[in-house]
């Protein structure tokens, strides 16, 4: 599958994986940043999600295959790797199957554990839209306030508006494959699978993705990782405290 992806700067290879219904161009502004330090970024839409190719079937394997593709692809060799939430998983998937293809790693807010499905009611909310009435942000924003309260994440999903054609919205995610694979997004990586690499999780101080609980398993399968902690942020930790989020990343990088 030959994804999209927006690149730009020049150097070592940086890849950002997004989270759950979110996109590349979700990461661009603090991409640009980290491009500042000699990398090339490469902020890439998994399958369904963004502008890359919508399928019905969907699973981390067939994720870590399309990010094999895409480096094969780009001719991209020891990447830095950051995945945040979903795009977490992929990166751990990745990691486990094709270590020789990685420099580093960098999970953002995401353990290797099981996670329930959670998202059900924004899945309600986006599947209520209908878009031969609703013509404007304005009036989806109301729509969706009635499943989703929080303005922000309302504001993240309302990235994936797009304008079909004149006078006719649409979200660019493939919404009914998603909800139709909406089990794989919690799966969790296999207790056999390791990577010995060098690793670095974030976890956001407000969020319990990662809990401390969490923390001899995510030892366990990535030996060689340290585990960082972001203040005053929640799960969209690198959106709620850039600044930190990208001072923690720079200096990881540091680190031969």
């Amino acid at each position: 599958m030959k994804l999209h992806a927006n690149v730009f700067g020049e150097g070592k290879p940086f890849v950002i994986l997004h989270g759950f219904l979110g996109m590349g161009d979700n990461w661009k502004t603090l991409a640009k940043k980290i491009s500042t330090y000699g990398y090339q970024m490469h902020l890439i839409d998994q399958r369904n999600h963004g502008r890359s190719p919508h399928s019905d079937t969907f699973s981390y394997e067939l994720l870590s295959l399309d990010l094999v593709e895409y480096c094969n692809n780009n001719d991209l060799k020891e990447i830095t790797l950051v995945g945040h939430s979903m795009g977490g998983k992929t990166a751990m998937f990745f990691a486990s199957k094709y270590p020789e293809m990685l420099k580093k790693l960098i999970i953002a807010d995401i353990g290797p554990k099981y996670y329930p499905l959670h998202h059900q009611d924004i899945l309600d909310g986006l599947s209520s839209l209908d878009f031969d009435i609703l013509k404007n942000r304005g009036a989806v924003d109301h729509a969706l306030s009635g499943y989703v309260q929080d303005a922000g994440v309302r504001m993240f999903l309302m990235k994936n508006l797009f304008w079909k054609e004149k006078g006719e919205l649409g979200l660019r995610m493939n919404l009914n494959g998603l909800i139709q694979n909406a089990s794989e997004i919690g799966k969790e990586l296999p207790e056999d699978a390791r990577y010995l690499g060098k690793t670095l999780f974030l976890k956001g101080e407000k969020s319990n993705y990662i809990t401390t609980d969490d923390e001899n398993r995510i030892l366990t399968q990535f030996p060689n990782s340290m585990i960082k902690e972001i203040s005053n942020s929640g799960h969209w930790l690198h959106a709620e405290n850039p600044t930190e989020f990208l001072e923690t990343v720079l200096e990881f990088l540091k680190f031969k």
